[in-house]
């Protein structure tokens, strides 16, 4: 049985953290959504220091895993664990204090300047000590995302991109130690995808853990620490990009010829999908 705190009182800060943590998990997952088994026994794992990425076709499950991982979807049978807890014992404050959620789109209903949507992610620190904290996150956020040429602008009159960058400041600024990320590069161009993974990688340096769903296989190639790829609701390879993003498994995971190369400079692993004769 859950234990509930007493009327008016706060939950605790999070705990520190440290390299290799694991903040988020799944073991043996299953999940189900109007009457259909999404994932089938997945067994995933997401440390502190590192990017995780999510990879696989439409339909794999890569979105239904991330909201299991947040605890906003819940799990059939098996276990999710944030911060080492499962995590239908946390309190959505709880949770708001130790993990950050962009989803696949940023809808507002009122016209909100941009400055404002940003700042909403410190909604789970007002009356704690770390809400001296706002104004140097909500700067630093706009900042990395670079949002802030335009902050007084009202959130809907931005273009989709801007949205994306504004949605990904305001889950930077929320301050957690675990980031989910649902296709955030999807409606950017070339530069800001970039800009995006770059400031995944950062946050992971800074001892972060970042899970990211992704589609475009080079983006997850050069800037995850770890990938696992999905079909059909089942976890079918979980390493580094190098180790598992191969020929056979991509084309075979796909359904689409696909071929995986050094890039002649770098040695980076390339994925490509073949093309012509």
């Amino acid at each position: 049985m859950k234990l509930l705190g007493l009327i008016g009182s706060k939950p605790a800060s999070p705990g520190p953290v440290h390299p290799g943590d694991v903040l988020a998990e799944a073991e043996a997952l299953h999940v189900r959504l109007g009457g259909r088994e999404v994932l089938s026994g997945v067994d995933v794992t997401a440390r502190a220091g590192e990017v995780l990425a999510l990879v696989g076709p439409n339909g794999a499950g890569k979105s239904t895993l991330l909201g299991a991982l947040a605890a906003d979807l819940p799990a059939a049978a098996g276990v999710v664990r944030v911060h080492g807890r499962p995590a239908s014992e946390w309190s959505a404050q709880e949770l708001a204090l130790r993990r950050a959620v962009l989803p696949q789109s940023a809808a507002l209903s009122f016209p909100f300047a941009v400055e404002e949507v940003v700042r909403m992610g410190r909604a789970p620190w007002a009356g704690r000590p770390e809400e001296g904290e706002d104004d140097a996150a909500v700067a630093s956020a706009m900042a990395a995302t670079e949002v802030s040429d335009f902050a007084g602008r009202s959130f809907s009159a931005l273009s989709g991109g801007e949205r994306a960058r504004v949605a990904l400041a305001r889950v930077l600024a929320q301050r957690t130690r675990l980031l989910l990320l649902d296709e955030p590069t999807a409606a950017l161009d070339l530069r800001h995808q970039e800009l995006v993974l770059r400031v995944c990688r950062a946050r992971a340096h800074a001892g972060d853990a970042v899970v990211v769903v992704l589609h475009d296989l080079g983006l997850a190639a050069a800037y995850a620490h770890r990938v696992v790829i999905l079909r059909a609701g089942r976890a079918v390879a979980d390493g580094r990009p190098a180790e598992i993003f191969t020929d056979r498994l991509l084309s075979d995971v796909y359904q689409q010829p696909v071929e995986v190369f050094p890039h002649p400079r770098t040695g980076e692993v390339l994925v490509a999908p073949v093309r012509g004769s």
